[in-house]
């Protein structure tokens, strides 16, 4: 008798490993979340630096933008050690890691941009957390519940919505340290729990071929590409709007810090509770499906909103309907990593698409604070988006919803 068929034969045995995987589930989205906390520190700060250091549009845009590169590129190499060494390892490591730039920033490097710069660089580490996350969940899970599971660890990129709503209140009830120093205890912390509690799922497949090797394979699946365009659109318009709506909405619409910071935490949390739906759908229906209407309801939302209408209501229900389809996209995008990638490539595969995901929430942030530094008008941003998740819906309609090109 198996070891899988002996633990259900066991009173008890399904309900001790449900409760097992439920767990660990909560241990990883909690890693995820308190690691993307630390990854969007300097966001709600980016207005006061602006001000303080005297920053044009494109350098207050760089300063938000670096901790999302190298986040994003970072996940390659992390979703790989992941395939080898497993959860249990790396999300410690990856939060003690992010300890030290989040203190060498909250301890004074926030008085010159080249110093915020270095800072932000090494606080990208935070954002691989995500890469560690997936296939650590993947694993514990059996194929027809992995797109709901992995949706359910995607609500810990709800981070950044922690980071915008305590993060200038910390501020101001304290120093500009404060949220930082809280931010390295918390994560601290978490480290220590993850040693003690986290465990790699029973009979995890360990690649034993070398890194390159394992990567270069990832590369050469057709699911990694189509999901990495998929992924830089959904997630990526996410991760843009969650760093850039703050100045965005202070610009376009005149609102105050805290009024902007707390606009975009709005914006976060739907779309952060959208994506475990997106997965849960996933699970019933194709994952193209459901992320060709997601696609259709981002183009819908940008074309308003490159109008720049009013923001009650106009303005405001493009912006929660974009939320809603961008949560809804990033988890059908995993439901189709996590039902096409093969099982020992998954972390591997995660890192391109994770890393993918990242980018694309780099470069909006750039190209809006050009944008406007040029035409002060961000319509034109705003229409670009329009256009790349329309190109994204046709990839979805003529490549991904074909069953055989995706599996290829």
């Amino acid at each position: 008798m198996s070891d899988t068929v002996a633990r259900a034969a066991r009173p008890g045995g399904e309900t001790s490993t449900g409760a097992r995987r439920g767990l660990m589930l909560a241990l990883a989205t909690i890693g995820f979340a308190v690691n993307f906390w630390a990854w969007a520190l300097l966001s709600p700060l980016a207005v006061k630096f602006q001000a303080a250091l005297d920053l044009s549009s494109f350098q207050q845009a760089l300063l938000v933008a670096v901790p999302v590169v190298v986040g994003s590129l970072g996940r390659i190499p992390v979703g790989a050690l992941t395939d080898r060494f497993g959860g249990r390892i790396m999300f410690p490591l990856v939060s003690l890691a992010t300890v030290v730039p989040v203190l060498f920033i909250g301890l004074g490097a926030h008085d010159s941009l080249a110093a915020l710069l270095i800072g932000g660089f090494f606080l990208g580490i935070g954002g691989t957390a995500f890469a560690v996350g997936v296939p650590f969940v993947n694993a514990w899970f059996p194929p027809e519940r992995r797109g709901l599971a992995v949706g359910i660890f995607g609500v810990g990129m709800g981070g950044t919505a922690i980071s915008a709503l305590t993060t200038v209140r910390l501020v101001n009830a304290g120093t500009t340290a404060t949220p930082f120093i809280l931010t390295a205890a918390v994560l601290a912390v978490y480290a220590v729990v993850a040693w003690l509690l986290l465990r790699d799922a029973p009979g995890r497949v360990v690649p034993s071929a070398p890194l390159t090797q394992r990567l270069g394979a990832a590369l050469r699946l057709r699911v990694t590409w189509q999901a990495s365009a998929l992924y830089a659109v959904a997630f990526g318009g996410y991760v843009a709007f969650s760093v850039y709506l703050p100045a965005y909405l202070k610009t376009a619409y005149g609102l105050a810090p805290a009024d902007a910071a707390n606009r975009m935490a709005g914006f976060v949390l739907l779309a952060v509770l959208m994506r475990p739906i997106g997965g849960w759908l996933s699970d019933r229906y194709a994952p193209s499906r459901v992320l060709a209407v997601a696609l259709g309801v981002v183009i819908l939302g940008a074309v308003v909103q490159s109008f720049t209408p009013g923001l009650a209501p106009v303005g405001t229900v493009a912006f929660l309907s974009m939320a809603v389809a961008l949560g809804t996209g990033s988890g059908a995008t995993f439901a189709l990593v996590a039902q096409l990638a093969p099982a020992q490539q998954v972390g591997s595969v995660t890192g391109v698409v994770g890393a993918a995901g990242g980018l694309g929430g780099f470069v909006p942030p750039l190209v809006m604070g050009a944008i406007y530094g040029h035409f002060q008008s961000y319509a034109l941003g705003l229409a670009l988006l329009g256009v790349v998740a329309l190109a994204a819906l046709l990839l979805d309609i003529l490549s991904v919803g074909r069953p055989s090109a995706a599996r290829a």
